[in-house]
């Protein structure tokens, strides 16, 4: 297991994160998911963030609140309390200033980020370079959007489609998208007065769809699935290059709940495939899966058992994949908007004495608060009917 300790950044007071192979945040906004994602990133990565800033020509003249802007974004110098703010990577301080201060050797990337601005990677339907975005942008935005870039211009150069495609991605899963994302259109790369551009269509003849005629769902997705492209290579290797991290922030966005499982079946496929996943999510959907694939796996249960709940395939690929991820370890926290600390919710049980767990860090709270008054209601409307 590994460790990331923070104290007193920014919204956080304390937070003590264990990491699983699928590792999931949860809790209201702004109470330090993404700060403790981003920091992640650092810890793991520090040598590459500021290899990748310096190449850009981002200077922060060593100093860590101007740091503090380029990375995080404008404004996040003030997360940084001097005196107070702690962070241990691993049972180790780790000194952020002296990090500031010091060029780090360069390493290759070993944590891929996809983050919750993803639609912004996507300008007119093609996406922006890393010198398209301000310098106060966070750089796990501009870094996504210029992955992206150079995935669609050096393995997609060509037009044709994009998606499906049978070298990517398993036949489960484009069957699934089709029907639940892409409702049988194709996603192409597609010329425009000489400008290239992402388009759907529904065959060779068919009028090709721009980007901002797509639904609101389709140009969230569109970035999302090219980040899975990303790690999951055309060739046999399982994983891209030196990538052991993929974080992932709010999944669910724009998308509907059949859509959601299947990026949870692909979410598994990462964790199977030998990623450490972290998530962050405002979606019970996926507190659901993960208290169902603990349970499942305490109780044996068999792969098509897991699979069923997503309506997803029987075959022998899917079986392999469902027989993987329940051999997993699991950690979920919760991020506490009152107390400023985290707590560890991973054994999600609803009889739990702690609000975070039973709710499931708020996440299941509106629907009992539901069943609660509609059994109230029945059970006083069941009383003035006897009377």
């Amino acid at each position: 297991m590994t460790t990331l300790n923070i104290q007193n950044l920014g919204q956080i007071k304390e937070a003590s994160l264990t990491f699983g192979d699928l590792t999931v945040l949860v809790g209201p906004q702004a109470t330090g998911k993404s700060i403790a994602l981003q920091l992640l990133k650092l810890m793991v990565d520090a040598g590459q963030v500021q290899a990748e800033l310096g190449r850009y020509g981002l200077d922060w003249s060593g100093k860590l609140p101007e740091f503090l802007d380029v990375y995080f974004g404008e404004g996040m110098r003030s997360i940084w309390r001097p005196g107070k703010s702690r962070v241990e990577w691993e049972g180790k301080a780790a000194d952020l200033p002296h990090l500031a201060a010091r060029k780090r050797k360069s390493k290759e990337e070993s944590l891929f980020f996809i983050p919750a601005q993803r639609v912004l990677a996507l300008r007119d339907g093609w996406p922006r370079p890393f010198t398209d975005y301000t310098p106060g942008d966070p750089f796990a935005v501009r870094e996504f959007s210029e992955k992206l870039r150079i995935l669609v211009e050096q393995e997609f150069g060509a037009t044709g489609d994009l998606f499906p495609q049978e070298r990517r991605l398993k036949r489960e899963f484009r069957d699934l998208l089709q029907r639940h994302v892409f409702s049988n259109f194709h996603l192409k790369v597609d010329k425009f007065r000489s400008q290239k551009r992402l388009v759907l269509g529904t065959g060779p003849d068919a009028e090709s769809l721009p980007y901002m005629v797509w639904s609101a769902g389709q140009r969230e997705f569109v970035p999302l699935l090219l980040g899975f492209y990303w790690l999951m290579p055309s060739t046999k290797v399982s994983t891209r290059g030196d990538i052991k991290w993929v974080v992932l922030e709010e999944l669910e966005i724009g998308l509907h709940p059949r859509a959601i499982s299947v990026v949870l079946l692909l979410v598994f496929e990462l964790v199977a495939r030998g990623y450490r996943v972290c998530l962050s999510t405002h979606s019970p959907q996926v507190l659901d899966a993960v208290w169902a694939l603990k349970h499942l796996r305490e109780n044996h249960a068999g792969a098509e058992a897991l699979l069923n709940i997503f309506e997803a395939s029987n075959s022998p690929p899917m079986q392999k994949l469902a027989t993987t991820v329940m051999e997993k370890t699991v950690k979920v926290h919760y991020f506490n908007r009152e107390t400023g600390a985290t707590t560890d919710i991973s054994a999600l049980d609803p009889s739990a004495e702690g609000q975070a767990e039973a709710g499931w860090g708020g996440l299941s709270e509106f629907s009992g608060r539901a069943n609660e008054a509609v059994a109230r209601a029945v059970a006083n409307a069941g009383r003035e009917a006897r009377s």
